[in-house]
């Protein structure tokens, strides 16, 4: 009997037809049944690979030009006959689209949605698997059969041409990369490059859904990167840029799924580049090191590379020193010196002659370092790095933080590198949050002079300082009411650097047109810019919706800073908790509502064992490992850029545990989930966040019990997944519906392409969709 799989073309599914009827490990239609033979109880055995895929996308304005290539190996003895069904990018207007076999151009049809609706519903009824739900409400191409021969190899390329859509002035790309979830094996290498041009010149570019390296070589041109290995469940890619004249670009994105609840919005604001690179601002920066006995050997050898990189990078206007301390502390100078290429090389002699040995006196370094600060109208940053506890001179941490603020007469920024397990990470971060910096933890053995480069490359040009935002509505706003704008972070703006853009969220009540005024200093000169925005009432689709998840993942990272550094505050953790289950954003204090013993009803009980696990695992803890990993996690929640940046880099859960992931975060300041293969969800694809200092039994048990889809959160309970926001009482009323029935398919073309991906379960599920509650059982086993 004939086997089927699911094969995925990134963007596309294929279908192979063996030529004979021994182990196909794809959809396998019998040409002379015209049916899909059902799957066999046994392990199925992999006959074919994707060895790699590389999109390469041009962009012009909203013109894109996309190819998608795909290296596909026949391993089997014997022919595969392939089709190509590509799900066309939703509601794309596409051009121009052919399928390309080894350099041989193949003919294919590109059907209308109803019909390619038709398809997609007759391929799930027929194999059982509701994985193509997703793409239903989407256009298709189809193609004719060709032949893929044993043990060999083919190069099958998409080209298309795609307009792109524009709205709240920024153009949207998106390429379906969804179906690499239905694979039955990893693909090993994906390679995505997305190049951008505009006429008019590019100032924001965003990803909401991948953590792309972007390139700006000129102020028109933008280069975005990314690649992924292994990749089993690849969320569709998603770009977004703006483009506008002058010095400064903005963009304003709102999302209100409620509207008798306050919406959240998204701001994004970016110098334009040539202007940057003219204008940068002259700076000062104290690079303050700390040169104790437990700094010595490989440590501080690092610490000097460190040293001579921002030495040699400094601009011949900036002003610098440097001040190493023990117990005792030294400056290269008395007071500031600029950077002219003698004082320069002074500098670095002062830098090779410095030794490690001695206690650690950060209260007095802190103090010098901050007292040589005098000019208010320059940039002023002080780079602080240790690696243990204040053994000499003040030892009291929120002394030491009280006294530095007082010193810090200029409104320095203050950006600590917290040095492996021993560090005083509370006292980190109290001094950061204060004096509007940032904590950098870094672990045993990893490299000093990387974090530090990577800091100093984001702050070495600053354009705009200072900054501050206000929402211009014309109706002024009642003084007695709730402020229209309100709970952004971060709560402390930063400046605006050269290559580096603002990504600020928060909630909004007052809907409607409204102006946005950014104000800033170019040096001591004040500076002010206007922009048109709007902020929805009523959000009619999830499109916007990752703007929610940013908002609550960072509000998360805020609310562990309150309650680390101000003590136990029940309303917050009952928001912790409330945020955790809603999103599935889990950190180690809530990781327990992973466990299907959790139940998700008992609010008080829910809330009182998060508040045990803060106190125990984190107050309590001013250094050790516990208190780095859940501080290097906290810091990484407070600055993402995106929820699934997260996952990508195992900020939370990977590694070390909590924030294990890269060292400086989501910048300064600055879901994925379907229906998978068990061995694709034992990957820790389609999970939350399984977080915490936790072992990787724990990290996987998490992955398997709790699913991110789309603004969904879905928990395991019973065999039974269940959507989040269902109550009890809801639960009891649930109309119940057999899996790929009439009835079924009836309420996915209902909810539309919006909510088939909701639907895309095997196991039972239970969801709110629309004001009404569902339960989806799948098929008696008779009736398959």
């Amino acid at each position: 009997m004939l086997r089927y799989r699911s094969l995925p073309f990134i963007a596309s599914l294929i279908c192979l037809f063996a030529s004979t009827s021994a182990d196909a490990q794809v959809i396998v239609i019998n040409p002379e049944r015209d049916r899909i033979a059902r799957p066999s109880p046994r392990p199925i055995r992999q006959d074919y690979e994707i060895k790699s895929v590389d999109i390469q996308a041009d962009i012009r304005d909203q013109a894109a030009e996309v190819q998608v290539s795909q290296v596909f190996a026949n391993k089997s003895s014997r022919t595969l006959q392939a089709t190509l069904f590509f799900p066309l990018p939703d509601e794309a207007t596409i051009s121009g689209l052919t399928l390309i076999v080894d350099g041989k151009e193949l003919p294919g049809r590109l059907l209308p949605k109803d019909e390619a609706r038709r398809i997609y519903e007759d391929i799930v009824r027929r194999s059982q698997d509701p994985a193509l739900l997703e793409y239903m409400g989407r256009g298709l191409f189809r193609t004719s059969v060709f032949p893929v021969p044993p043990n060999a190899q083919r190069k099958v390329e998409i080209r298309y041409s795609q307009l792109l859509k524009k709205s709240d002035g920024l153009v949207d790309f998106s390429l379906p990369l969804g179906n690499s979830k239905h694979s039955t094996k990893p693909i090993k290498q994906l390679n995505l490059t997305v190049r951008v041009h505009a006429n008019e010149g590019i100032k924001t570019i965003y990803s909401p859904s991948h953590d792309v390296n972007i390139e700006r070589p000129e102020s028109k041109r933008a280069i975005c990167k990314t690649t992924l290995s292994d990749v089993a469940a690849a969320d569709d890619f998603r770009l977004l840029f703006g483009t506008e004249s002058g010095p400064v670009g903005m963009n304003v994105l709102s999302y209100r799924p409620d509207k008798s609840q306050d919406g959240y919005f998204l701001l994004l604001a970016a110098p334009e580049i040539a202007a940057a690179e003219a204008q940068a601002v002259p700076k000062t920066v104290v690079f303050v090191v700390d040169r104790s006995g437990s700094m010595s050997g490989q440590k501080f050898e690092q610490v000097r590379k460190a040293l001579r990189f921002v030495l040699d990078r400094l601009g011949p206007e900036d002003l610098f020193n440097i001040v190493a301390y023990d117990s005792k502390v030294d400056a290269f100078r008395p007071e500031l010196q600029r950077a002219d290429e003698a004082t320069i090389a002074q500098a670095r002699g002062f830098v090779d002659g410095l030794y490690a040995g001695g206690s650690t006196n950060i209260d007095g370094a802190l103090q010098k370092s901050l007292e040589m600060l005098s000019d208010a109208d320059r940039p002023n940053y002080v780079l602080f790095l240790t690696d243990g506890l204040p053994t000499v001179g003040e030892q009291n941490d929120v002394k030491i933080a009280a006294r530095a603020q007082a010193a810090n007469t200029v409104r320095a920024r203050l950006f600590n590198f917290g040095v492996g397990f021993d560090v005083n990470s509370r006292l980190l971060d109290r001094l950061s949050r204060e004096q509007r910096g940032q904590s950098i933890y870094v672990r045993p053995n990893e490299d000093i002079e990387a974090q530090v480069a990577t800091l100093y490359n984001r702050i070495a040009s600053p354009v705009l300082t200072d900054l501050a935002i206000e929402f211009l509505f014309e109706a002024k706003p009642d003084p007695t009411a709730a402020p229209p704008i309100a709970r952004t972070y971060p709560q402390e703006l930063n400046d605006l650097f050269r290559g580096e853009q603002l990504i600020w969220v928060g909630r909004y009540r007052k809907s409607g047109a409204t102006k946005v005024k950014l104000t800033g200093k170019v040096g001591a000169e004040p500076r002010s810019f206007e922009f048109d925005a709007s902020l929805v009432e009523h959000s009619g689709d999830e499109t916007n919706g990752f703007v929610e998840k940013l908002w609550a993942v960072r509000r998360i990272g805020e609310i562990l800073d309150d309650l680390d550094l101000n003590g136990q505050n029940k309303e917050l953790v009952d928001e912790l908790v409330a945020l955790s289950i809603k999103h599935g954003i889990l950190t180690p204090y809530t990781s327990f509502l992973a466990d299907e013993e959790t139940d998700l009803m008992q609010h008080r009980q829910n809330a009182q064992r998060a508040e045990d696990n803060i106190d125990l695992k984190f107050r309590r803890r001013v250094s050790g490992s516990d208190a780095f990993y859940g501080r290097r996690g906290k810091a990484a929640l407070k600055t993402a850029n995106r929820l699934p940046e997260l996952q990508q880099r195992g900020g939370i859960g990977g590694g070390g545990g909590f924030g294990g992931g890269g060292g400086i975060g989501g910048g300064i300041g600055g879901g994925i989930g379907g229906n998978l293969p068990r061995s694709a969800e034992r990957r820790g694809a389609g999970r939350a966040l399984p977080t915490g200092d936790a072992s990787d039994s724990e990290s996987a048990e998490a992955a398997e019990t709790v699913r991110n889809i789309g603004q969904k959160t879905f928990f395991q309970r019973d065999d039974l997944w269940r959507d989040s926001t269902v109550t009890a009482e809801q639960e009891k009323q649930a109309k119940r519906i057999v899996q790929f029935s009439n009835e079924y398919f009836d309420l996915a073309a209902t909810h539309g392409k919006e909510l088939g991906k909701y639907l895309a379960f095997r196991e039972p599920v239970l969801i709110n969709l629309r004001g009404k509650t569902y339960r989806i059982d799948p098929p008696p086993d008779d009736a398959k």
